[in-house]
């Protein structure tokens, strides 16, 4: 996962282009931030979706999205023809990540949404959305004909999606978070599920909790790929190879390996040789 933050895009595409040559990599992500979360907070930043379906149109093999999307920033009919639209560009290579958006107590998050005059409301309204957003998505990527919707939270009237994904039924959902109200929609909506690595034991927590919100609608927790997210270590390689080790004994079969920036010159091959090695049969990797 490569943050479009305190860099040039070029940086990003370098980074990217080397990293659909190299095989041991299957996935690649951004994440969606309309201001920084690190380094200079007046420093440049990149919309996640644009970024996201130029570089579609650049790579041929890499499985791809963001990390996830925040419902708080799109409405959900406009952000499904948003996911349409890349997985068009990429041929059917998205993975729609999508979560609830940061909370209200984090500062550095919510000045983003303040900056920017979007709404933010409280927590029951943000799940709310979250959940009928992702009933809203996943209709308007199947449906034949118009629907209306008459959520609490979303109203449609008349909405269609054409065309439709490359991907049938639809692209993948990965489901970001680890609070119960988001484990609650992902046990219903989700395909994967990723939680910000770093303790494997709440990880584990939360992976059974989603077991039991899964058994109790009647679902096999099988279904939903469990997916972590692990920060990268240039000078300590072995600490982020040990924490590999660590989520696939825990049963974490999908890692995103998150790049510092600014992103040294061949770092995809570095990552590919230092971190992924012999685990890439082993489980699904990413940038």
């Amino acid at each position: 996962m490569t943050p479009p933050q305190q860099v040039a895009y070029q940086d990003i595409q370098r980074v990217w282009r080397e990293a659909d040559g190299v095989q041991q990599i299957e996935h690649a992500w951004l994440f969606d931030h309309l201001m920084p979360i690190g380094g200079d907070p007046d420093g440049p930043i990149f919309e996640g979706w644009t970024l996201l379906s130029a570089l579609a149109a650049q790579t041929s093999r890499l499985r791809l999205g963001l990390l996830v999307t925040s419902n708080r920033v799109r409405p959900p009919a406009l952000l499904a023809k948003i996911a349409t639209t890349v997985d068009i560009v990429s041929d059917g290579r998205l993975d729609f990540g999508i979560g609830v958006g940061s909370r209200p107590d984090i500062p550095w998050a919510r000045r983003e949404y303040d900056g920017h005059g979007l709404e933010y409301h409280d927590t029951a309204h943000a799940i709310g959305s979250f959940a009928e957003a992702c009933t809203v998505i996943r209709r308007l990527w199947t449906a034949d004909e118009p629907f209306d919707f008459d959520g609490e939270y979303i109203k449609l009237t008349g909405a269609l999606g054409n065309p439709r994904p490359v991907q049938r039924p639809h692209p993948p959902i990965m489901i970001g978070g680890r609070a119960a109200s988001t484990l609650r929609v992902a046990a219903e909506h989700a395909d994967l599920w990723n939680i910000p690595g770093g303790d494997i034991a709440d990880a584990v927590q939360r992976s059974a909790l989603l077991d039991r919100y899964c058994a109790e609608i009647g679902r096999d927790p099988a279904a939903i790929t469990r997916s972590i997210f692990l920060p990268v270590s240039y000078d300590q390689p072995e600490r982020t190879r040990d924490a590999v080790d660590e989520a696939l004994g825990a049963g974490f079969g999908h890692i995103v390996l998150g790049l510092g920036e600014p992103y040294p010159v061949g770092v995809a091959r570095w990552v590919a040789e230092e971190i992924i090695g012999s685990r890439a049969e082993a489980a699904p990797v990413g940038v």
